[in-house]
């Protein structure tokens, strides 16, 4: 009997996930992931200088470097990629379940939501601002946002390794689910009339998530109907406005402060 069309390929996806692979670059974002017995550790190519800086972490790890030629580093990464000596081939990372993640993970009971934020940078450094604040997940929509690299891993300066990055079918479905579990969902929108302070000061120390949008479109329709409030960070001159890894920043801060707050 021939299988329907979508057992193919569904099929076909899951080959392609148990395939893929990440590049890992630069001695920060290298040694983070050596040390890291969550991440699977496929190939390392080291330099003579970044294998001595490296020395404890290779050790830990187990793996066997691939020593290269400074002049003729032959990992697969582009041109302007500054690896300084060392590259990790490596599996993204299985975080495990998103429930159990979001609802009884380590950290604060705060999650960040992106809407297609596709910019690596941006994602790495909103990665390590999480981290900083203490939130439990980062959470995307598989496609259209910034997958797994190794620029990513190198803006977020370790926090890759350490800080769940979720990677969703359906963001709109994600935020459901995580009203269920009891977060009240804040969407950043610059032309909403309350502020992120009034907005958080009505939940205390109840479950925040924050949804921040791509720069210039901001957010989608229905990621906005799906949010319980819109909120926006006040301005002190007639015009201003942040990028998105600043307004996560700006977020995560406040709504740690709301969640940290004696009597919230």
């Amino acid at each position: 009997m021939k299988k329907p069309t979508w057992v193919i390929e569904k099929e076909r996806a899951k080959r392609a996930a148990a395939a893929e692979t990440v590049w890992l670059f630069g001695l920060h974002a290298v040694r983070d992931a050596l040390l890291n017995p969550r991440r699977e550790k496929l190939r390392l190519l080291l330099t003579r200088n970044a294998a001595d800086r490296l020395a404890d972490a290779v050790a830990a790890s187990g793996l066997t470097p691939e020593i290269e030629d400074a002049r003729k580093f032959s990992a697969p990464l582009a041109a302007d990629s500054v690896h300084q000596g060392a590259a990790l081939e490596v599996k993204p990372l299985d975080w495990g379940a998103f429930d159990d993640v979001c609802a009884g993970g380590k950290g604060l009971p705060l999650v960040v939501l992106l809407d297609r934020v596709t910019d690596p940078h941006n994602v790495g450094a909103i990665l390590r601002s999480a981290e900083v604040f203490g939130a439990r997940a980062v959470i995307a929509p598989r496609h259209h946002s910034a997958p797994e690299t190794g620029a990513l891993a190198k803006t977020a300066s370790g926090a890759l390794e350490r800080q769940p990055y979720l990677r969703v079918t359906n963001l709109a479905e994600a935020m459901e689910r995580l009203k269920r579990m009891g977060f009240t969902i804040f969407g950043l929108a610059g032309e909403a009339e309350q502020t992120l302070e009034q907005g958080l000061a009505t939940v205390g120390s109840r479950p925040v998530a924050l949804v921040l949008g791509a720069e210039g479109p901001g957010l989608r329709e229905k990621t906005r109907e799906t949010c319980d409030h819109l909120v926006r960070i006040p301005f002190a001159g007639d015009f201003g406005s942040l990028n998105v890894s600043n307004a996560a920043a700006v977020s995560l801060y406040a709504a740690q402060a709301r969640l940290q707050a004696p009597g919230s």
